[in-house]
């Protein structure tokens, strides 16, 4: 069974059964349909049910709880479970202790752990995995049941389903990196630079570069063997269906690159979309190239160029026509995002550097301030494991991996100048069609 260290979860196991707990107890109940993952053999959504509860036969699954402490506290913990026939023995670790737990019963009731002592601040992991079984599955787990007589202690977790929330606060939080630029400036091209840390890509994982007011363009990881370099824009008319966009609003694809594919997307709005499939690489550096162009009739151009830094090339990714729209380049961000709920407890890291703006007059503008920004998940404190920054030269976003540590929305980052990397390009030479 694996083991995860957390600073914050050096605990002590002080108890196999809970005590009477004092009537001024706190309670909380942290479903495992929003706060719990397949941990081992490998990530996947093999035991979740329907009903939001999590059931196994594997005797090698593992599945992990996770859920936030504010300061160090003595916790009571229980099972809120059932197994449909006969007795199960599971194996529940925390931190470096370990401890048997037997279930039984067919309707759900509590089922006790013991009593731990988390001695600082931050996320806890609870594992539980089969020992011993005789029904079809070792349990049928919903919530993990926690009371504490630790004063004004305070639980983060996802609490309820509102909103669809399980299903986002699995796939954790989402962090943004909004860039200083000239504001009396009309700025055509974005420019930038990612580089992800090896170890920090893991499936589901979407570090976009070049987000501006009606798109986004960066590189994701799709599958064990897949990995993308996606360009997408949104179309004006606002649905999450492209089959309702009007024909006069739809997004039109100009051209695109070898080995592109072009289509549609939505669900999160809805327009154009393409990708190239890549097999693109965490510790290699790549660089990216956007511009926004008024067609002077009514219409916006949106194309994008992708290459390897180290290789000195571009490649045209596609080139879109927004209708309805009369806008150069605005809104200039970077975003990191975990897109696959069964991989959002592992954490992924991004570097963004050599970051610039070029105006309508050919004057090259270094971007070296950032605002840093979370989406509702972690506005709302459903998941605490989000920050950013700057080091060195370039900015950075993490998120992910329950990790105790928290940014803060709203703050300003600087890197170091990198004037002396300013982008050489050869515009006339960039394929455009």
């Amino acid at each position: 069974m694996p083991t995860m260290k957390h600073a914050s979860c050096l605990l002590t196991v002080l108890a196999l059964a809970m005590s009477a707990a004092a009537t001024h107890a706190a309670e909380w109940s942290v479903p495992v349909a929003g706060n719990a993952f397949r941990t081992a053999p490998a990530p996947g959504s093999d035991g979740f049910r329907r009903n939001g509860a999590i059931a196994w036969a594997d005797a090698e699954g593992v599945f992990s709880i996770y859920f936030h402490v504010d300061r160090p506290a003595i916790l009571s913990l229980a099972l809120h479970a059932s197994v449909p026939a006969g007795h199960s023995t599971l194996v529940v670790r925390i931190g470096e202790r370990t401890v048997q737990t037997s279930i039984e019963g067919a309707d759900p009731a509590p089922h006790r752990i013991g009593r731990i002592e988390v001695v600082q601040a931050g996320y806890v992991r609870v594992d539980l995995q089969g020992a011993e079984r005789d029904g079809s599955v070792y349990a049928e787990i919903r919530d993990l049941l926690i009371s504490s007589d630790t004063e004004d202690l305070v639980l983060d977790y996802v609490k309820t389903n509102q909103g669809n929330l399980f299903y986002w606060g699995r796939r954790g939080p989402s962090v943004h990196l909004r860039y200083e630029v000239p504001q009396d400036r009309t700025l055509q091209y974005a420019y930038s630079e990612i580089t992800v840390p090896p170890g920090q890509d893991p499936i589901g994982s979407f570090f976009m570069a070049n987000g501006f007011g009606e798109g986004y363009f960066g590189i994701q990881v799709n599958g064990p063997e897949e990995r993308r370099v996606l360009f997408s824009v949104w179309s004006p008319f606002q649905t999450d269906n492209p089959r309702d966009i009007p024909e006069d609003q739809r997004i039109v694809a100009l051209g695109s690159g070898p080995g592109v594919r072009v289509g549609e997307f939505g669900n999160e709005g809805s327009g154009g979309q393409s990708f190239l499939v890549y097999p693109w690489t965490a510790g290699t550096t790549y660089r990216f190239l956007t511009e926004v162009k008024p067609d002077g009739q009514g219409s916006t151009i949106y194309t994008a160029w992708f290459g390897d830094k180290s290789a000195g090339q571009w490649r045209l990714i596609a080139s879109f026509r927004r209708p309805k729209t009369d806008t150069h380049l605005r809104g200039f961000h970077s975003f990191l995002e975990s897109f696959h709920p069964s991989f959002g407890h592992v954490g992924r890291r991004a570097y963004h550097g050599n970051v610039w703006v070029r105006d309508t007059e050919g004057q090259w503008h270094e971007c070296t301030r950032a605002r840093f920004s979370a989406d509702a998940t972690g506005r709302g404190r459903h998941r605490l494991d989000f920050t950013g920054g700057a080091e060195g030269e370039r900015f950075f976003l993490r998120n992910c991996g329950f990790f105790n540590e928290t940014g803060k929305p709203g703050e300003t980052f600087t890197r170091r100048s990198t004037a002396d990397q300013r982008p050489d390009i050869d515009f006339d030479s960039l394929q455009r069609r």
